[in-house]
């Protein structure tokens, strides 16, 4: 066999399409981060039509190259919260905006085999457009974000993610030096508000494309 992680992986997302589909996910399938792109541009657009898409922090979106594709896009409007130069208060207006958009896309920090998607906020603008505001959802997902449960989801995220991305960030937290989670009480704390979602509702309305790659953190 070639490529036995990638077939490995193959397997594993055909039975957790399943279990996303029960819980009224809709979910596709890509092989590699060009087929994810693929995806989202010729199908899921197509299919919702959106007028307007923003996105939440996500380094699965940005390596997809969703990000340029989408921009060079003048047939949409883009709230793009990801822009330069933007004051503080500027992006968190744009933040706000971005809950009422057609199309919101982002990454999710842990999926667990049983369907269910597992998310840690700062501020809550990527989990509050996952969770209500956007008519749809796209979360990008690499394989590594599988986990077997929601202890192992949460043990990932605060023991693993969180550290990892407070030092990416440059923040000023106990974490992004020592990388163990120390429950601080920082005013940086990048651990404030948890999101567990079980089911889409409505159902189809959040649409995950599952990546056979390991992608972000």
């Amino acid at each position: 066999m070639d490529k036995p992680i990638e077939t490995y992986w193959q397997v594993r997302f055909v039975e957790l399409k399943s279990e996303l589909e029960d819980n009224n996910f809709e979910v596709y399938l890509a092989n590699n981060t060009a087929e994810a792109r693929r995806i989202v541009l010729e199908e899921i657009l197509p299919k919702t039509g959106p007028k307007s898409v923003s996105w939440g922090g996500s380094m699965t979106f940005l390596a997809t190259g969703l990000y340029e594709a989408i921009k060079e896009d003048s047939g949409i409007e883009i709230l793009d919260t990801f822009e330069k130069g933007l004051s503080p208060e500027e992006k968190a207006e744009l933040r706000r905006q971005a809950l009422l958009v057609d199309l919101f896309i982002t990454g999710t920090n842990a999926i667990t085999e049983s369907g269910q998607l597992v998310n840690l906020d700062m501020i809550g603008n990527r989990i509050g457009g996952i969770t209500f505001g956007p008519k749809s959802v796209v979360i990008m997902a690499g394989r590594n974000k599988v986990v077997p449960d929601l202890e192992e989801a949460m043990a990932r995220i605060k023991e693993y993610v969180a550290p990892i991305n407070a030092a990416r960030l440059g923040m000023k937290t106990p974490c992004a030096k020592t990388f163990y989670c120390e429950e601080c009480k920082s005013p940086q704390r990048i651990c404030n508000t948890w999101a567990i979602m079980e089911k889409s509702l409505p159902k189809g309305r959040v649409k995950i494309v599952l990546i056979n790659e390991d992608l972000g953190l």
